[in-house]
């Protein structure tokens, strides 16, 4: 690898960290004005994504095709460009799914107070460990550290159908609450999402690392670990 192909790949691992250190935090945010009912906070999030995740990934994009342009890359350094590329995507579309949060979260903020069943900041947490430690292992070209996300996809995947059990009876309990419950259901069923991307990123980075690619045999994957 040349000494400018290298600072090349080394300004994209510091831009992608970048972009995903936003990320969580707006995840982060999204859930505390869920929780807290602060709606301030929660427009807070939709203004960041327009101003510094999308806008991100477009100066991200453009430079990994300039990359792939100037420098034709081979073998493991193509790989890693590839998967930034598809990695980047993933990203921008976390910061949508945070968006989407923020604004169930602003509009339950002017409705009356309905019980969370479930503790959806837990959910966040495990769920912004994912989208790190995914991160971490592609600086890293770690392929041990993403199967691990790859596990780690089941127990938020449980939490999601656990907050759908818990909102039908709800429902059923209070059904005057219903479009409230519902826009809660909506954001379990967002962080799911978002996990669901944090483990698109754990199999790019099997790929870049390994070259094998195990999108479609997730479930034989997990029983090796």
């Amino acid at each position: 690898m040349s000494k400018h192909l290298e600072r090349e790949i080394e300004n994209l691992k510091k831009r992608v960290l970048a972009l995903s250190a936003t990320v969580e935090d707006n995840v982060y945010k999204a859930v505390r004005a869920l929780t807290e009912r602060n709606s301030s906070l929660a427009e807070e999030v939709i203004a960041s994504d327009d101003r510094d995740i999308d806008q991100t990934e477009i100066e991200i994009e453009e430079e990994c095709l300039k990359v792939l342009a100037l420098h034709q890359p081979v073998a493991g350094d193509l790989r890693f460009i590839v998967a930034i590329l598809k990695i980047n995507s993933d990203l921008e579309r976390m910061g949508d799914l945070a968006v989407n949060i923020a604004e169930r979260a602003a509009f339950l903020a002017s409705r009356a107070r309905v019980e969370i069943p479930l503790d959806l900041a837990l959910m966040a947490e495990k769920t912004k460990e994912m989208v790190r430690r995914s991160l971490d292992a592609l600086v890293n070209r770690d392929s041990g550290l993403a199967r691990e996300v790859l596990v780690a996809d089941d127990e938020v995947d449980a939490m999601n159908r656990e907050m759908y059990i818990r909102i039908q009876d709800a429902i059923r309990r209070n059904p005057e609450e219903l479009e409230s419950l519902i826009h809660l259901l909506s954001c379990s069923r967002h962080l799911e999402r978002i996990a669901d991307h944090a483990t698109n990123v754990a199999e790019d980075v099997v790929y870049m690392v390994e070259g094998v690619i195990v999108r479609h045999h997730a479930e034989d994957y997990r029983s090796q670990t």
